[in-house]
């Protein structure tokens, strides 16, 4: 049955329908995937939750030449699109879960505007999300999920995340 809100569509064709396209895959396809999608990527905000976990090594931070995976992302698809960075710091069986996320989101990237449009898309979910600045912040926000797994794999839990606090609530 097909939602009003969701539709299952081929890459190509879910990003021409799209004011804002999501990008989630495995960091050894992230290059390859932004490359074939350029040109209708073009215009758009870019949310790019790719972290650059390279097996064996997921506690490691391992940062792609550009300095984060965001940056790589706007070199690859240029001036023509905002690219910013989002709720890489949530374990994805806390997304899966009935019970509350307990996190917040770290939104970083290119344009204060899209990442405004980003933090309203996470509060949406009923997260708390945060302006954690400028594209060349991603680096900060991308290499804490190695520590966040790393926390995980020490303490023998699955979902660890981030909190930000001594900041008095805005609503």
């Amino acid at each position: 049955k097909e939602s009003k809100l969701l539709k299952g569509m081929e890459n190509r064709n879910a990003v021409e329908a799209c004011d804002i396209a999501v990008i989630t895959v495995p960091y050894s396809a992230h290059r390859p995937t932004l490359e074939s999608l350029k040109d209708v990527l073009a215009g758009k905000i870019v949310v790019d939750v790719v972290v650059p976990i390279v097996p064996p090594k997921v506690t490691k931070v391992q940062m792609p030449p550009e300095g984060s995976v965001a940056q790589e992302a706007q070199a690859i698809l240029g001036d023509s699109c905002n690219v910013v960075d989002a709720f890489q710091n949530i374990s994805h069986e806390r997304l899966l879960s009935d019970g509350d996320v307990d996190c917040d989101v770290l939104v970083a990237g290119k344009g204060k505007a899209a990442r405004q449009v980003v933090l309203g898309l996470v509060e949406d979910t009923g997260l708390k999300g945060w302006d954690a600045g400028v594209i060349e912040n991603c680096v900060i926000v991308e290499g804490l999920t190695s520590v966040l797994i790393g926390l995980n794999i020490q303490h023998h839990v699955h979902a660890s995340g981030i909190r930000i606090t001594g900041i008095p609530d805005q609503d």
